[in-house]
């Protein structure tokens, strides 16, 4: 795994707050971590600090990227980083 990859995995877990959480990876289900939308968002802003990147993102309208794993989020991040 790539250091980009652990640390936002890192920065996921953090944000988990089940008495017993289950270990974050890849694979993990967003919804089977237990986050919740703002949860989710907080991430995003934890995501463009730390990377400096910025999710399109509208709370508005709910569109912007569907995050339903952690893949999804490191992919979306990596698609970014790379295009900035």
């Amino acid at each position: 795994m790539s250091t980009m990859e652990n640390e936002i995995i890192g920065m996921i877990a953090k944000r988990v707050r089940s008495a017993a959480p289950a270990p974050v990876t890849l694979g993990s289900t967003l919804d089977e971590l237990g986050l919740e939308s703002l949860d989710v968002i907080e991430i995003a802003f934890d995501l463009e600090e730390r990377f400096n990147i910025e999710i399109p993102f509208n709370a508005n309208n709910s569109t912007g990227p569907a995050f339903k794993t952690v893949d999804d989020v490191v992919s979306a991040v990596r698609r970014l980083v790379q295009s900035g």
